[in-house]
């Protein structure tokens, strides 16, 4: 017993002593200056800043005077009595409004005893820093994803041999990926996807036979898919998609048998789907949409037992509408998009209990919307462009797990169900392009989560409106070319951003409601009877897009619209507006400095949704613009009405404009030569003015210009032809104007004067028109002598 009992205690004193050693022992020294020059570099404060001055995410315990073993994010070897750094885990501790030097990881490098290192989610900007990355050589685990990194992939991380985990997604990383990828031959999983690499994948990358998980999507890759590829029997999860690879799919895909995702969308794939496709006996997840893939879809792909997310839209493929499908699998989502179904929807649907998501969209189903739909748990059904006919089944409607309902183009009718409302998790409801009727049901105020709501080109009628919550999250009305009438209605809740009543018969003033609406970018109220005049309260709406085209609205235009500075889409053509252009329009920075896009929410859903496009009056008729691209676009139109005066030199100011519309009104003057600077401009129409003078030289510097008309003025002198003047060669442009002359109108010209450049009467390329009177006239007969003759004979 005493002997046992000095054991004991032995053993006590030991693990006393380790204890106190520890305790007082802390990580190493090099080791804590990286980590604390690295926050330093990251958040831009001195190291010697206490944590709590710091606002960045996971640093309230890197305090210098502490144990970096014990702050947030780092593991430490406590076997080792060195107790050195070995894992950090510092995903998401920098905010991601916040932009951080990508030389920040340079100190981290430096640490060789690392085996993990996640630094993802940190706002992270610049290239990978390359030196010291080759001193991570026991680094088994490494994720950058998800920041802002740019340039090429380092050389020096192909060299880290004992890598099992490789994650560079999400950033802006280019170049090609470099064939020594497959010296990483202990990766398990690759993701280098939702970058900007290009080039052909290497074959090399075949060498990595322990891969289960590889993901190139969202790149600028091409060529073909290595045959290297079919040799790497591991991996579960194959993601090529978003990118530019063509030729046909292998045949020998289905020899990866342990797939379990196959992901090819967007790509340019053609041929037909592989037959081995369907022996893939492990597959949930393949995607082949947006292809060129043709043939006939194999029935077999539905007795894949695991199969539950199945994508094939968007190709040039066709269905078997006389094959009787019986489903061995349990599908979850389903893309049938475009893909040739014909007659009544597929009554196999009825028995996929799971189906969440499903897209028939672009095929040419008729007949009544079955009942069994309603018994599905969709949470998006989305059949647009087909021949459906009749009403929607209220038992749809009945459903808590909805939360998108597209039907848009079909052949429905009848009034909505009076219980939409019940649908309360809807989000997004688009039924235009149908031929639904009667007042808009009440209890449609119902749909708390309703964010986008598209009822245009319709035969909705009424002059009541429902009124939304003040707590609504609606964001997107459509209620365009329908039949309401009456005032324009308002009750769509604080937090509209785009607002649509085109093409109906609302009437009456302007509703100074309005201008409680403070996140509304977009009013169309084009096509009805507004009257009165434009209200100075319009100024304090922050309108990107306003579009009143086609109403009666009369008076002056408030110079007040000068204080809207985001926007950049004015049409107010079509009224009966008096007096002057105000000067001070010349002043909407949306119009002069455009930009490249900007965010709404429609602008969100129309990459996933066919959201309609906005209709302007564009070059002459009327035409669609792309809803997501329409922060590209700017144009003020103010034709047809009735201005008078000169056309103010500061409109030449808006360089962003592409359009710019004054015709048919009363405008006289001269036509400024600021116009000269509106290098964005791709259509200007002056005509049926009263506008004098002479067309400005400085029309040549207009690159950017396609269409143009100045007819029914009173315009005299040489018409411009260096730039684009050139191609502006069709008479009928400059039609009844009776004092212009060249050779577009095949009027000849004076000869110039001597105080005139000469630049006026020759081309950028050397030709130019001169008039048999200017030769006779012998002037600058040697720059003459050099003119092609036959280029404007036929217009002598």
């Amino acid at each position: 017993m005493a002997g046992a009992g000095g054991a004991l205690g032995y053993s006590l004193i030991i693990f006393l002593t380790l204890l106190s050693h520890h305790s007082f022992l802390s990580c190493p020294v090099d080791h804590k200056e990286a980590l604390l020059l690295f926050k330093s570099m990251l958040t831009g404060k001195p190291a010697k800043n206490s944590s709590s001055e710091i606002p960045f995410f996971g640093f309230d315990s890197w305090n210098p005077g502490s144990d970096c073993c014990t702050w947030e994010g780092v593991t430490c070897d406590d076997r080792s009595t060195l107790r050195p750094v070995t894992e950090l885990s510092l995903s998401a501790f920098v905010p991601l409004t916040y932009s951080a030097t990508s030389m920040a990881l340079s100190p981290l490098f430096t640490m060789s005893t690392l085996t993990f290192l996640d630094v993802s989610e940190n706002s992270l900007l610049g290239e990978i820093p390359q030196d010291g990355l080759a001193n991570l050589a026991s680094l088994s685990y490494l994720d950058m994803s998800t920041n802002k990194l740019n340039g090429s992939i380092p050389r020096q991380i192909f060299g880290l041999r004992n890598l099992h985990y490789l994650d560079l997604s999400g950033n802006h990383l280019t170049g090609t990926l470099s064939s020594n990828i497959g010296s990483l031959v202990k990766l398990e999983r690759l993701d280098l996807g939702d970058n900007c690499l290009h080039g052909n994948i290497p074959p090399d990358i075949g060498k990595l036979a322990r891969l289960q998980t590889l993901s190139l999507r969202q790149n600028q890759f091409g060529g073909e898919i290595p045959a290297s590829i079919l040799q790497m029997r591991e991996l579960q999860v194959l993601d090529l998609g978003n990118n530019s690879l063509s030729s046909v799919i292998p045949d020998g895909i289905g020899t990866l048998f342990k797939l379990s995702t196959l992901s090819l969308r967007d790509n340019e794939f053609s041929g037909v789907i592989p037959e081995s496709v369907t022996r893939m006996a492990n597959l949930e997840i393949l995607q082949l949409d947006g292809n060129s893939l043709s043939g006939v879809i194999p029935p077999s792909l539905f007795d894949l037992k695991r199969l539950k997310r199945l994508f094939l839209g968007n190709n040039k493929l066709s269905w078997n509408n006389t094959a009787r499908i019986s489903p061995k699998c349990h599908l979850s989502r389903l893309s049938l998009r475009s893909c040739g179904l014909v007659g009544e929807m597929p009554s196999w649907l009825s028995v996929q209990k799971d189906l969440d998501f499903l897209d028939l969209s672009e095929n040419q189903l008729e007949g009544d919307i079955p009942r069994w739909l309603a018994d599905l748990v969709l949470g998006s059904v989305i059949i647009t462009d087909n021949r459906l006919t009749g009403p929607l089944p209220p038992q749809i409607f009945e459903s808590q797990n909805l939360s998108v309902v597209d039907l848009s183009r079909n052949n429905l009718s009848g009034e909505l169900p009076k219980n939409i409302g019940e649908a309360s998790t809807i989000m997004i409801l688009l039924l235009s392009g149908n031929s639904f009727s009667g007042p808009l049901p009440e209890s449609i105020t119902n749909i708390g989560r309703l964010l986008l709501m598209d009822l245009s080109y319709n035969n909705f009628s009424g002059d009541r409106f429902p009124v939304f919550s003040p707590d609504t999250y609606l964001a997107y009305v459509d209620l365009s070319f329908n039949s309401f009438f009456g005032e324009v209605p308002v009750g769509f809740g604080p937090q509209i951003r785009k607002l649509t009543l085109g093409g109906n018969k609302f009437s009456g003033l302007l509703p100074e409601s309005l201008v409680h609406m403070k996140n509304l970018e977009e009013l169309d109220l084009s096509d009805n009877n507004i009257t009165g005049e434009l209200p100075e309260w319009l100024s304090r709406i922050p309108f990107r897009v306003l579009n009143l085209r086609n109403n009666h609205l009369q008076g002056s235009i408030p110079r007040a619209l000068s204080n809207l500075s985001k926007l950049h889409i004015l049409d107010l053509s079509g009224n009966n507006f008096d007096g002057t252009i105000p000067t001070e329009l010349g002043n909407l920075n949306g119009m002069i400095n455009t930009p490249s896009t900007y965010f709404t929410i429609s602008n969100l859903f129309t990459f996933f949704f066919d959201l309609n496009d906005v209709i302007v009056n564009w070059k002459g008729s009327l035409r669609s613009l792309a809803r997501n691209s329409l922060g590209i676009y700017s144009y003020l139109d103010l034709s047809c009405n009735s201005l008078s005066g000169e056309i103010p030199n500061s409109l030449g100011s808006l360089q962003g404009l592409k359009l710019l519309n004054l015709s048919y009104n009363e405008l006289g003057g001269e036509i400024p030569a600021s116009f000269g600077g509106l290098e964005k401009l791709e259509s200007l129409d002056l005509s049926h003015n009263k506008l004098n003078g002479s067309i400005p030289q400085t029309f040549e510097k207009l690159d950017e210009l396609t269409t143009l008309d100045v007819s029914n003025n009173e315009l005299v002198g040489r018409i411009p032809v260096g730039g684009q003047m050139s191609t502006m060669a069709d008479p009928r442009i400059y039609a009844n104007n009776s004092g212009l002359c060249g050779f577009q109108i095949e009027v000849p010209c004076s000869a110039p004067s001597p105080d005139e450049p000469i630049s006026e009467y020759i081309n950028d390329e050397g030709g130019g028109w001169i008039s048999w009177e200017a030769m006779l006239y012998g002037y600058a007969v040697g720059l003459l002598v050099a003119v092609p003759m036959a280029y404007f004979a036929r217009f002598l």
